[in-house]
């Protein structure tokens, strides 16, 4: 089920906002210190904005980066370590959400039972992979370790049919690999040469915590590594998987089995508990190499490739050493110089494996009911403006359009947090098994997933815990998210004035409805089936306008050598013209969209462009953007900033924009889809 994350940001990380009612003038919901007077706004506007603030910010060595976007979950985590500290501290009754959240916290934080057990935990299932003693074995004990969160050469899930969307199936797509992306087994660049190297020392390592011999467990980290390359060579690029038809392949077992029958898939349905004639296999070409593998690798090398995922999966949870030796590698692929704090790392861990009931506690304490509706308030005028700017496309037919809207109006809203909560009373916690809680979590949640399998579709159900800062669009279901956590200044502030919230949540909003109109949700229709609504002759046009997005996205260079990429990238960029261009229509809406009265020395217009550039305010490591511009769909903060702003005609005038400035464009060759 593909869902396309917006992470945004939360309240007051940097102190650059003071609070006081609406029309008072000596409020400063923009950060005019973090502004850099001597960059034009027409060069680099993102540096117009941030600049100073960019210049002085540090990064902490726990971290990979600081400002907005995905950094901006680390204040809401202290919020939810100070909910963890206290139920942990606290004798709570058995079975409630207090209880489960507080002792796996505790379990969590008991460092010293934890190390004392060394890697205990996972002997048995070492134990097992030692018994294995033929192919069908390998197979086997892949299947039903799935079932334990330890994945490693079948992926397997289950969401909406893509061409039947009110119905859940079953999926397996391409898995087997423990870098981030199979281009990192193949780039020969000095920085991914250095990665490798790492992750070589990093499966050492753990085959050594475990006695072995250090020449021995350099080859066995070898042999692994070899396996994994090449399996990687059978996957499809982050690129290619973008592709919605060529993903999706849905197959009898029966054929499966006599296409690929080493891999023996009635076996590993009956391991995964899985009853189904019909599978989804989003990447034939995986499997096709995995059957051929299966036979071509000695069964000894299995083995240890099995050890190797079993040991990646689990050290975090383990004691000291493992854990040790897991942020090593974690540093060299991010640049973070610092491990995190025990309390950090288990907050992750709650809020990652038992979300929504944490979730609970969260919105009982932090959460404004107020906020949600005057956020459905914006969603409906952007879906109004949305509207009018479908009305008055001059590419796009009167046909097709028609259904556009159709789509729009369809489209689910869902804010603050779920109207039923996930129900974890299944999962058994005890304050002193800190190992054994994760499984049965894990154990929890998959048996919560294949309860789905041939099932309708829970459109109720989200994707996110209400606490993330962030926001989604799901094709599948055609629906937009937008939890608690996101509802927060500076996105969103009851005290800002409409320019500020426009460009901060409205620009999110706007983002999240076109996605129901990038490259990809523009293959879905208004029921979340991928059915063409559209016009041939629209849908080229459609796709020719697309392309010019990744072309002008190509051309962003972000460190030495290392350019955006466009195709990548293209849902979030299209996402981001559409969503800027659609809260600013929504914006003119609005009374303080019709005047001129300006607040801290900007016009109304631009406190709208300064409040998208403020949300974006972002610096990293120069490794962890390199990994992210490898892996990631969304462009760099800079680039999500200039690049719409690029082919905006309202900022231009805002902010005076003229032909000598670098980021100046031509009517003619600014992006104007939606």
């Amino acid at each position: 089920m593909r869902k396309v994350l917006f992470i945004c940001i939360t309240i007051g990380l940097l102190g650059a906002f003071s609070r006081s009612s609406p029309g008072d003038g000596s409020r400063r919901f923009v950060d005019v210190n973090g502004i850099d007077p001597s960059v034009r706004p027409g060069n680099n506007f993102f540096r117009y904005v941030n600049g100073r603030w960019y210049d002085t910010a540090t990064i902490a060595a726990d971290q990979t980066g600081v400002g907005s976007y995905s950094f901006m979950n680390i204040p809401q985590k202290q919020l939810l370590q100070h909910i963890l500290d206290s139920v942990s501290k606290t004798q709570n009754a058995a079975g409630t959400i207090e209880q489960q959240v507080g002792d796996f916290y505790a379990s969590g934080m008991n460092t010293a039972a934890i190390n004392g057990r060394g890697y205990g935990p996972i002997q048995p299932i070492l134990a097992r992979i030692d018994a294995i003693g033929d192919i069908p074995g390998v197979v086997k004990f892949a299947s039903i370790e799935l079932k334990a969160g330890n994945g490693s050469i079948i992926g397997f899930r289950i969401s909406p049919d893509n061409k039947n969307s009110g119905i859940n199936i079953a999926h397996v797509d391409q898995a087997g690999i423990g870098l981030p992306d199979r281009d990192y087994y193949f780039k020969t660049d000095s920085s991914t040469v250095s990665i490798q190297q790492a992750y070589q020392k990093y499966l050492a390592t753990l085959f050594q915590l475990t006695g072995v011999d250090e020449a021995v467990a350099t080859r066995q980290a070898g042999t692994a590594i070899g396996i994994e390359k090449q399996l990687a060579a059978s996957h499809k690029t982050r690129i290619e998987l973008r592709d919605v038809n060529g993903n999706y392949h849905k197959t009898a077992v029966a054929d499966m089995s006599k296409r690929q029958p080493l891999i023996g898939w009635d076996g590993v349905l009956a391991g995964l508990d899985a009853r189904t004639d019909s599978v989804d296999m989003e990447q034939p070409a995986y499997y096709d190499k995995l059957n051929v593998l299966l036979t071509s690798i000695p069964i000894d090398d299995w083995k240890i490739y099995l050890k190797a995922t079993t040991l990646r999966k689990y050290s975090a949870m383990l004691s000291k050493p493992f854990t040790d030796a897991d942020f090593v590698f974690t540093k060299a692929l991010s640049g973070q110089a610092v491990e995190k704090t025990r309390e950090q790392m288990m907050t992750d861990q709650v809020d990652g494996l038992l979300g929504q009931a944490l979730g609970q506690l969260y919105v009982k304490r932090y959460f404004n009911e107020d906020a949600k509706k005057r956020v459905l308030a914006l969603v409906n005028n952007l879906q109004k403006a949305f509207e009018n700017r479908i009305d008055h496309l001059d590419w796009m037919s009167d046909s097709t359009k028609v259904k556009a809207k159709e789509k729009l109006y369809a489209i689910t809203k869902k804010i603050g947090y779920p109207d039923k909560w996930r129900d974890y009373s299944k999962v058994q916690i005890d304050r002193n098994k800190y190992f054994e809680n994760i499984l049965s979590i894990y154990q929890d949640r998959y048996r919560y997933e294949l309860a789905k399998l041939n099932k309708p579709v829970d459109r109720t159900e989200w994707g996110a815990t209400p606490s993330t800062v962030t926001a989604y669009y799901n094709p599948s279901v055609n629906e937009i998210v937008f939890p608690a956590g996101i509802l927060q200044f500076p996105y969103f502030d009851f005290s800002a004035d409409d320019a500020i919230n426009y460009g901060g949540i409205g620009m999110v909003i706007g983002h999240e409805m076109t996605h129901a109109f990038d490259d990809q949700g523009a293959q879905f229709d208004k029921d979340g089936n991928v059915k063409s609504w559209w016009t041939k002759d629209d849908y080229e046009k459609f796709k020719a306008k697309t392309q010019k997005v990744v072309e002008l996205y190509n051309s962003f260079t972000v460190l030495d050598g290392v350019h955006v990429k466009g195709a990548l990238t293209l849902g979030e960029n299209t996402a981001d013209n559409g969503g800027i261009a659609i809260a600013y229509d929504a914006f003119k809406m609005t009374p303080q969209g019709h005047d001129s009265v300006r607040i801290d020395g900007f016009t109304p217009d631009q406190r709208f462009y300064l409040s998208i550039a403020r949300i974006w305010r972002v610096k990293t490591r120069d490794a962890f953007m390199r990994m992210y511009v490898n892996t990631n769909p969304h462009s760099p903060a800079m680039w999500r900033v200039n690049g719409p702003l690029m082919s905006a005609a309202p900022f231009y005038t805002a902010f005076n924009v003229q032909p000598s400035d670098s980021n100046y464009r031509p009517d003619s060759a600014r992006i104007k889809i939606w």
